[in-house]
Parts: C-alpha cells; structure tokens; sequence
C-alpha cells in the first residue's frame, strides 16, 4: 500500500506519519517511511534548494515545479517504486497533491503543466491520501513554534489559504482516495480518524 499525508504548514503531518509507522509495524507489516521533496540523497539536496531563503536570486515558478519534479522522479525510482514491487507499505510526506496544492493553486501555475509531468514522470499514486486540515493561523502559530521558517514557510496568509483551498478541490475531486482529517484535533484524535479509514 502506498499513502501519502497532505496539508499546510503545522497541521502535523509528521506526528501522524510517525504514530501511523509504529501501527502498521505492530501489525506486522514492512514499512517505508519517506517524504517530498527528498527521499534520496539526491533528491533532499534538491530539497535543500528548494527550501532554502539564502538565494542570490528570486526561484522563479516554473523552477520550482521542475526542481520538484526532478526530485519526485528520483525518489520514485530509487525509493517507492521498488519497495512497492517487494509488497512493503510507504508512507510518504506529501506527493503530487502537493504540487497541485502549492505550484498551482497556490503560485498559479497552470494545472496543464502538472498533468504533463504526471504522465510522464509519475509511475504510482497513492492508494490513501490522508489531508490534514486546519485554519492556516493555527497551523503558521505552530510552524513558528518549531523554530527557524523554510523558503515556503515565510510565504504569505493568503498564499497558503490558497494551498488550502487548492486540497479542498483535490478532495472534492478524488474522495474515495483523500481523506480529510479534522487536524485541529489533538494527535492522538488525528491518528484515531486515520486508523479508522484504514481498517
């Protein structure tokens, strides 16, 4: 089984992925844990680049969704692709619906050039996208608990309401494979609600 967990700046992914690890391997299961951008050491120097606020010039968003998409070409052949062929399960930190929900909806991108790189560069899809959502306030609150802010989360309220509602449609689109987890809710709450998705 291949899942993926979506959604802003702190809502918890991370949390939850964890919880989700330590359940599926109780249950006896061979986990991968990974995330995007990253995965491989190639591609988290990528990601390196991509989160980085100490560039000499402006990334532009063309950049951006290349410099994903590269990165996501690399994991998918070096890390998912093959754990998925020897039956292990992999729970990844964001996948393709983050690059609707951020190049797209959030930079404006057009959705023409995604599904382009979709089809060419995008073997597997999730068979469970778990959506952690929550009010873009309380997940930045939570974000600047955590320390120092990455290149995107420095980005603007309004950017990131419109990542929000770029999942929102995601899920409108594909409810049989995104779930929307209430993630104002405590992380025990949160693991809880997937738990139940995934019995």
């Amino acid at each position: 089984m291949f899942i993926s967990f979506e959604g802003t700046e702190g809502v918890g992914k991370t949390t939850l992925i964890r919880k989700i690890y330590e359940y599926l391997v109780q249950q006896g299961q061979e986990v991968v844990l990974t995330r995007e951008p990253g995965g491989t050491p190639m591609a988290e120097q990528i990601r390196s680049l991509l989160l980085s606020v100490n560039h000499d010039e402006n990334m532009s968003n063309d950049t951006e969704l290349l410099l994903m998409y590269a990165a996501r070409a690399q994991h998918l052949q070096q890390v998912i692709v093959p754990a998925l062929l020897v039956g292990k399960t992999v729970l990844c930190d964001r996948f393709t619906d983050a690059s609707f929900a951020y190049q797209c909806a959030g930079r404006g991108l057009s959705r023409e050039k995604l599904n382009v790189l979709n089809q060419n560069f995008v073997s597997h899809m999730p068979s469970v996208t778990f959506w952690l959502d929550a009010p873009i306030e309380l997940g930045m609150s939570r974000a600047r608990e955590r320390g120092a802010l990455d290149r995107f989360e420095q980005e603007k309220v309004a950017f990131f309401e419109k990542v929000r509602a770029g999942y929102q449609e995601l899920f409108e689109q594909s409810p049989e494979r995104m779930k929307r987890l209430d993630a104002t809710q405590n992380p025990e709450q949160v693991f809880e609600q997937a738990v139940a998705y995934l019995k």
